[in-house]
């Protein structure tokens, strides 16, 4: 069982040079639960790829091209469930209409809600007042 508490609230201009940043506060928190008895190295892996995809994708399609907008990533662990949440201004999409990727023909880009989905328990796209939540959940043994 996992009996910690962790609080991340991060807020970065829509720019790239920042995902190395949002992708090592997952491997720093992995590496750091109390607890864990899962593979640490797997989960810090996971979490650093899941955090990157989705906050790129915050940037490149959730921001309607303007730079003043910026991303919010929060990440929020009790007890055994890790709570990601990826906020954006963009229009928003469908995550049910995601098609998967193509895997005979790959591409450089398409597979990142398919690994986030993959690895992780829940991921829910929702709208609220004036911008975009993308939650991932990841249940912690």
């Amino acid at each position: 069982m996992c009996s910690s508490f962790i609080q991340v609230d991060v807020v970065i201009q829509t720019q790239t040079k920042y995902l190395d940043l949002i992708g090592s506060i997952g491997e720093r928190i992995a590496k750091e639960l109390d607890n864990f008895t899962g593979d640490r190295a797997a989960l810090a892996y996971q979490l650093n790829l899941v955090l990157t995809e989705a906050t790129v994708n915050a940037i490149k399609h959730g921001c309607d091209n303007a730079p003043q907008n910026c991303v919010r990533v929060t990440i929020h662990l009790q007890e055994n469930e890790l709570n990601i949440k990826v906020f954006d201004h963009g229009q928003g999409f469908d995550l049910e209409t995601v098609p998967l990727p193509d895997f005979e023909h790959p591409g450089e880009s398409g597979m990142g809600l398919f690994l986030i989905r993959s690895y992780m328990d829940s991921v829910t796209y929702t709208r609220q007042s004036d911008y975009n939540v993308l939650e991932i959940i990841k249940h912690l043994k």
